[in-house]
């Protein structure tokens, strides 16, 4: 199959007045309207350059006879579950996790799925040939408002649990001044919790923090957390389609081990397979022996997980659960995406059962010791045969590079699809173990950096 020249795993990003402009927008939308014909439903991000970017894609669309329903600022996993079985198809402007000087363009499939690569390809076919069904001046779509769509999204999460589940329960929340402040405190609270927020303003400025949740950025929400006695904070990267967590004593949890923790808790109630990609922790393992599931592993990026949990319930395999070592998780029977509101609303729920403190549930699980790096070369294809030769007696995954494991001790090797890079991810149950793999990979692929 062809290789996406233009967008990546998750749709198409670049600075804006740079390769981000709203002319690219603008064909973007014509060619969607023209491979969707119906209705599309919008929305953004809070970016200061999302209007004149969703004014571009609604001309767009428009042009191509489409009616667009505006949606407003929302997180992208909100507008996916408004798109699900009742639009043609979606559009969120935003740039996830990227600086503010970034915007982009995600597409949302009728089924809610994000747009997968063989459809994607066509579409950046229309945009260089300019092959636009575009519609007379009778046909041209219409818009409409509609930003009370996203209590669809609140209503659908709050159905999965009882009532008043997290009374009681204090949180602190940090949704980055992204569009989860306009859902996540609102959603914690009609949950029953006590919710304190920072960073809970719209501003696509983020004077706060960056949109990317790091252990740095999120120094204020720990604080927040241990003044109030909270039971954890929440935070969310620029979209909300994941959501990553300070325990109750003010400890941020890596992703790996918070995907472990509520892979854990649903997995109890649900059997199946779990799906993520090679790039995820032993962790993954360890809880799917404990709960009598198992493993599938795809490449990486959110739309082979869920695509691959769609396949498998299609063929009468029932799956679990999926999702990232990176806080975006998914719910299958919820929708078939990362949703970092629905991950928040069930950590209230699995701690509610638990009644025990996160970093009590926390610390239970195996120490495993994750690197990662990152190497410059003009050889990817190489340094990925090198290491897999190296290392004759580890088993090898070809999903994605090449996956080599042994024991609890396994390494990642995968080119990237943007840069003259490849990456390496190396866990082990210790340090020592960790780093030695590391030195053993770098060595063997010496002769080709550069």
């Amino acid at each position: 199959m062809e290789e996406k020249q233009l967008f990546g795993t998750n749709g198409v990003r670049g600075v804006v007045g740079e390769s981000m402009t709203p002319g690219l927008v603008l064909r973007i939308g014509q060619a969607l309207g023209s491979m969707r014909p119906g209705t599309i439903a919008i929305g953004r991000d809070t970016r200061t350059s999302g209007p004149i970017l969703v004014d571009a894609l609604k001309a767009g669309l428009m042009a191509t006879g489409c009616d667009v329903v505006d949606c407003g600022v929302l997180p992208t996993p909100a507008l996916q579950y408004i798109v699900r079985d009742t639009f043609a198809a979606g559009a969120m402007i935003t740039a996830s996790h990227n600086p503010p000087e970034y915007n982009g363009v995600k597409i949302v499939e009728r089924d809610g799925t994000e747009m997968g690569d063989a459809e994607v390809i066509a579409l950046e076919g229309r945009l260089v040939r300019e092959e636009y069904t575009l519609a007379g001046w009778r046909g041209l779509g219409a818009e409409r408002a509609a930003p009370d769509l996203v209590e669809r999204y609140l209503d659908g999460i709050l159905e999965h649990f009882p009532t008043g589940v997290g009374a009681g329960m204090t949180v602190a929340v940090d949704p980055g001044s992204g569009p989860a402040a306009l859902t996540t405190p609102n959603l914690l609270s009609r949950m029953g919790c006590e919710v304190h927020a920072i960073n809970a303003q719209p501003d696509g400025t983020f004077p706060g923090r960056m949109p990317e949740p790091t252990a740095d950025g999120l120094k204020a929400l720990a604080e927040i957390v241990l003044e109030t006695g909270a039971a954890f904070g929440v935070a969310h990267d620029g979209d909300a389609d994941r959501a990553v967590f300070v325990d109750d004593r003010g400890r941020y949890l890596e992703e790996n081990r918070e995907f472990a923790l509520i892979a854990r808790h649903v997995c109890r109630r649900r059997q199946g397979v779990i799906v993520t990609p090679v790039s995820t922790s032993q962790l993954i393992e360890d809880v799917a022996a404990a709960t009598g599931c198992t493993v599938r592993y795809t490449r990486v990026g959110s739309i082979y997980v869920a695509r691959t949990m769609l396949g498998l319930i299609a063929a009468g395999i029932p799956v679990a659960f999926g999702g990232e070592g990176n806080g975006g998780l998914i719910y299958p029977d919820h929708q078939f995406c990362r949703d970092g509101g629905m991950t928040a609303a069930m950590m209230i729920g699995m701690l509610a059962e638990a009644g025990r403190p996160l970093s009590a549930l926390a610390d239970e699980l195996p120490p495993y010791h994750f690197i990662s790096k990152r190497i410059h070369t003009q050889r990817p294809d190489e340094v990925i045969a090198a290491v897999e030769a190296a290392f004759p007696d580890f088993s090898a995954d070809r999903t994605d590079g090449v996956r080599i494991a042994k024991g609890k001790t396994w390494a990642l090797v995968r080119r990237s699809g943007t840069e003259p890079i490849v990456r390496v991810m190396v866990e082990a149950e210790d340090r020592l173990s960790a780093e030695t793999m590391r030195d053993a990979i770098l060595e063997r692929v010496a002769p080709f950096i550069g």
